[in-house]
């Protein structure tokens, strides 16, 4: 009885403070945003920073590859359903090692637009490969360390912005021999060059050939020999981008192959809307002083993803009560390509719940695929929001509104089982995500970009 009671009360006073909320009282504790109903927005608006080289950083624009700031033709935002199958196709492509060969995933990869296998991929940087150097825009990720592009000769048509890679134009380029040691860090045939294949969920092979060339970051800042794989079978992967830059923690990523150039650090910044530009760093944060970090976790399972101590949440200003042991039982990777925040079912139903409380004075809307917790803002001028932080060991992540609220809806969804959870792009929107490997420690910068 006592234990009910305590429930009881407990109860009463959250739902008291939802009620300060929703009255204007704790003003710390919530955002108040305008409520844009209208179109969205067709110009590509500047990044507070620029591209930059200096001795021991050099930083890029980074885009969403859809919307106006897009350097591809096809500049068509995707609709909410298209951005949640893709993503859910990206989860499929992240725990696939995690299931079993029998298991089948959420989505069937057939019913989704290309890349149908894999999913993710929404910001891309051009950087240059080559002598000359021939622009090529690709894909950031970080769940990923192979770096390829589309080459010359391939065996079915593409589409690209840029011309495709042409090897025998560069005077720079050769294929790494059998023989290489750097060919032996790949688990593939050889007759004789050496030859890499990758696989993106349960689609078809991607193969080419391990290379060596130039990597053009910026005028003053070349890396070679740098290591990628050319691909001469790519068909009906990753429709206009050229390829894919890898940023996971194996020997083969760029952040390994430029470790004794930028001291193994890289960060990012993803902007909050595809109408704003954010920036892909290699080197020290530009504001170190402000970066607050955390421990980075290891999973021998998963060498090549980030993994970091996911300990709590907090919604309005008060820490859920949410036992750390449900996010530490199979861990918390953080992905540039994931777009929603998956969480252990019982830790989003405490979400969830908090959440939905403060929101109640709008009428719901229905929900969308994983999305649940939706909203009808039309005829409110302005919306006042809970804020909501994400706590790590050392950290405490205050979200910005575009971390929080996606098409109206709530920005994260539960998931079940013995898998591990995201830490999806929407709710790293506007920090700089700083990944320092060698002092094994991820860090983050609030308000880095737009």
């Amino acid at each position: 009885m006592a234990s009910a009671a305590l429930l009881i009360g407990s109860s009463v006073l959250f739902l008291s403070h939802c009620s300060s909320l929703a009255s204007g009282e704790d003003a710390q504790s919530y955002h108040v945003v305008r409520n844009h109903n209208s179109s969205p927005e067709v110009v590509c608006s500047s990044s507070k920073v620029s591209s930059f080289s200096g001795s021991n950083a050099t930083a890029l624009p980074l885009v969403h590859r859809h919307g106006p700031c897009s350097p591809f033709d096809d500049k068509k935002l995707l609709s909410l359903e298209e951005i949640l199958l893709k993503d859910q196709l990206r989860v499929n492509y992240l725990r696939r090692s995690a299931l079993k060969p029998s298991a089948k995933p959420q989505v069937d990869d057939s019913k989704a637009s290309i890349p149908a296998e894999y999913g993710g991929g929404g910001y891309v940087i051009t950087v240059g490969y080559g002598t000359p150097s021939q622009e090529q825009t690709v894909i950031m990720d970080t769940g990923s360390d192979l770096s390829w592009i589309k080459c010359k000769p391939r065996n079915v048509c593409y589409s690209q912005k840029e011309p495709i890679f042409d090897p025998s134009q560069s005077s720079s380029y050769a294929a790494i021999p059998c023989n290489s040691s750097d060919c032996s860090q790949l688990r593939s045939s050889c007759s004789s060059s050496c030859t890499y294949v990758i696989h993106y969920g349960s689609g078809p092979k991607r193969s080419g050939v391990y290379s060596y060339d130039r990597l053009t970051l910026s005028p003053n800042d070349v890396i070679e020999p740098f290591l990628f794989g050319c691909g001469t079978d790519n068909e009906r992967l990753f429709l206009n981008a050229a390829g894919l830059v890898g940023l996971g923690r194996g020997k083969r990523s760029l952040v390994s192959q430029t470790s004794q150039v930028y001291q193994s650090v890289f960060s990012y910044c993803l902007p909050s809307t595809p109408s704003s530009t954010g920036f892909l760093k290699l080197g020290e944060p530009g504001d170190a002083s402000n970066t607050v970090y955390t421990r980075m976790q290891t999973s021998s399972n998963h060498p090549s993803f980030y993994f970091l101590d996911l300990i709590g949440i907090s919604v309005g200003g008060q820490q859920l009560d949410i036992s750390p042991s449900v996010f530490s039982s199979r861990g918390t990777i953080i992905d540039s390509g994931t777009t929603i925040t998956r969480l252990p079912a019982s830790a989003y139903g405490a979400l969830r719940s908090a959440f939905r409380c403060y929101m109640s004075q709008y009428p719901a809307a229905p929900p969308t695929r994983v999305l649940d917790t939706c909203y009808d803002f039309s005829g409110y001028e302005t919306i006042t929001v809970p804020k909501v932080a994400l706590l790590f060991d050392g950290v405490t992540m205050d979200l910005d509104i575009s971390g929080i609220l996606m098409h109206g809806c709530l920005a994260f969804t539960g998931y079940k089982g013995g898998r591990f959870g995201i830490i999806g792009n929407v709710q790293q929107q506007t920090f700089e995500v700083v990944y320092d490997l060698g002092n094994e420690r991820i860090g983050f910068v609030p308000q880095a970009c737009s």
